[in-house]
């Protein structure tokens, strides 16, 4: 694969992961633009470990929290690790069963570029809607099961691509009243589980099929992805302190409705 190709798939993968843009959409975008033949499952499994690996490193407190939980727990306490490992085990069941279930009755339907198109508007403007209507008010802290519940619920959504998983995540977050750098917060969190999940799936299918190789190509794209998926995260947590997802709003406007103008014009 040509160098240009691994970089700008890596960072792509790595900057919408965790801008509220959508991933699955930029990456089903790019080669389409650019006149490129579909990067593979390696590519696609390398892409998503590398920015799985970003998210471990900035959040590696939280890490060694979720690796003490168990310890806790055979003890019989109950602390901080264990209710943040609890939170993301029930904020990932939902999605776990709504992706078994759209892979068997959807399968490819909702991923050309019309759907890509129209999911990244109506979306956008639910996100401009929680954002702008939802109040500052709660913490990281106040996240319990329930919340923890209705973050999984939404996280479903993003099995529509265009529609963001970190987006539609915190959307949830900010229409139960929790400030943009918690909810972020959680939402990258959750995408630990999520995105090891979809990387070892993928994994698997991918050593069934034997197509092992490439293996050269794949640790670029595992090491540009995550110096990118890296950049996204800290970017998103300083802009949140002190700005609103509207920037974000608009380019999804803007993307999508210049997606429809080339669908509805015959380009795709």
């Amino acid at each position: 694969m040509p160098l240009e190709q691994i970089i700008t798939l890596a960072i792509v993968q790595g900057l919408t992961e965790f801008l509220p843009v959508s991933s699955s959409g930029h990456l089903a975008l790019t080669p389409v633009l650019f006149g490129w033949k579909d990067q593979g499952l390696m590519m696609d499994v390398a892409a998503h470990m590398g920015t799985l690996g970003s998210v471990l490193v900035y959040f590696w407190r939280d890490v060694l929290s979720l690796i003490q939980a168990p310890f806790d727990l055979l003890k019989g306490k109950q602390t901080q690790n264990t209710r943040l490992l609890f939170n993301l085990i029930v904020a990932t069941i939902p999605v776990v069963i709504a992706g078994f279930l759209f892979d068997k009755l959807l399968g490819d339907s909702l991923r050309s570029v019309e759907v890509i198109a129209w999911a990244g508007i109506l979306f956008g403007l639910v996100m401009y809607t929680a954002d702008h209507s939802g109040k500052l008010l709660k913490t990281e802290g106040h996240i319990g099961i329930p919340q923890a519940f209705i973050f999984g619920l939404a996280q479903c959504l993003a099995l529509i691509n265009g529609t963001s998983r970190s987006g539609i995540t915190m959307t949830a977050g900010r229409f139960m009243n929790f400030k943009r750098v918690d909810a972020a917060r959680f939402a990258f969190l959750m995408s630990i589980p999520a995105i090891g999940a979809a990387g070892v799936l993928k994994g698997i299918h991918l050593i069934k099929e034997g197509d092992t190789a490439l293996f050269a190509d794949a640790a670029l794209m595992a090491s540009f992805s995550f110096l990118s998926g890296l950049a996204a995260i800290v970017f998103m947590m300083n802009w949140l302190k002190k700005s609103t997802l509207t920037p974000f709003v608009i380019y999804r406007l803007i993307l999508g409705v210049g997606l429809l103008g080339a669908v509805y014009g015959g380009y795709f």
